[in-house]
């Protein structure tokens, strides 16, 4: 990994300097040196083409403008020296430099000293027979923490959708990461106080500026994210479960520009900015697809607001973070329950206005 990625900061030094021609012409410049640095063939393609598309990215992400504005100090570093990759940056390997042996649960990969057969890999049953079934295109090696992962691509098909029996609404939140009109309700109380007791020790790893706090603070939000992915993942698939023991779907608030949107306090910002609703949505998305369980996006407007009994919109219908009362009808209820609600309703509507009509045409 040292000597493929010594090797890609040289092409990302070559292509800078001839203004970061395209890859064939790229590869005229650069093979027969990677090839002299003791790169197999195929390793050396992996290093042009990897530096191709960290430049690729990073044009993509200067025009979108999320490198700051033109002249700004950001822009102008990015703009100014080589891509850099870091020893332990990730390498793909194809079927020609990276070989599974799923019955002995081995792979032979190349490596600049040749190929090395028989190493073994570990992995759950479930993760060996998608591996086994669904194993598709490039592998990435990756080092963390001194420990060697192999990073595979699946392509699972999607299950075959069927005809919703009514809709689940799924509103997400803050407070309580996620709740549906059906009872469930994944409070967020523990994950909210595991995130708080995280940045008030970042704050005191911070202060300190040392080489060492410095390699704590990226353990720790390894460490964080890996827990919210966790919690995340039991979240999204409870819900596809239910969906999918009721013959449900499942309807979603659309997130687009939350943080935009939302105006709230200091405290209540940090836990907003801090929250991974888009990575929970993703995860509901994607397993849905997998169990076959219809899912449609909705407008979230007025969802907190409208009672889910009369239809009544009023602002002041919202009492406080978890209590509803509706104006019009009187009716009590969780804010969050009543929400789930109106997303339920409104995912119906969709789903019956975006299909076919199977009432006989008239003759």
């Amino acid at each position: 990994m040292r000597a493929v990625n010594e090797a890609a900061n040289r092409v990302s030094e070559v292509a800078f300097e001839r203004g970061v021609p395209r890859e064939y012409e790229l590869r005229k410049h650069t093979y027969a040196e990677l090839k002299a640095r003791g790169l197999g063939a195929q390793a050396a393609q992996h290093v042009i083409k990897k530096v191709r598309d960290a430049d690729t990215t990073l044009t993509a992400n200067i025009r979108a403008g999320n490198l700051g504005a033109p002249g700004s100090k950001r822009r102008r570093r990015a703009e100014s020296t080589p891509i850099a990759f870091r020893p332990e940056a990730a390498q793909p390997y194809d079927d020609r430099c990276l070989s599974w042996q799923y019955d002995r649960r081995t792979v032979s990969l190349w490596t600049t000293a040749g190929r090395i057969k028989n190493v073994r890999f570990a992995c759950s049953a479930e993760a060996l027979t998608r591996l086994q079934q669904h194993r598709q295109g490039e592998s990435d090696l990756i080092e963390r923490d001194g420990v060697f992962y192999l990073i595979a691509t699946c392509e699972v098909p999607e299950g075959e959708q069927y005809e919703p029996d009514g809709f689940i609404g799924v509103d997400l939140g803050i407070a309580n990461i996620a709740t549906t009109s059906t009872g469930y309700q994944a409070a967020g109380r523990g994950l909210n106080r595991h995130r708080k007791r995280q940045l008030v020790l970042r704050a005191k790893l911070q202060k300190k500026r040392t080489k060492s706090a410095k390699r704590r603070l990226k353990a720790r939000a390894r460490r964080e994210a890996r827990h919210a992915a966790n919690q995340n993942h039991i979240i999204s698939k409870t819900i596809v479960t239910e969906a999918e023991r009721t013959s449900s779907g499942l309807s979603l608030e659309e997130l687009t520009g939350i943080r935009q949107r939302v105006r709230l306090s200091k405290p209540q910002r940090v836990a907003l900015h801090s929250w991974a609703f888009a990575q929970l949505a993703g995860f509901i998305v994607y397993k849905a697809k997998g169990a076959g369980v219809p899912l449609v996006v909705v407008d979230p407007a007025y969802t907190s607001q409208m009672c889910a009994q009369c239809q009544h919109i009023d602002q002041r219908n919202r009492v406080d973070q978890g209590l509803f009362i509706c104006r019009g009808c009187g009716v009590v209820a969780h804010a969050d329950r009543n929400a789930s609600h109106n997303i339920a309703h409104r995912g119906e509507s969709v789903w019956n206005a975006g299909r076919e009509s199977r009432v006989p045409a008239t003759p």
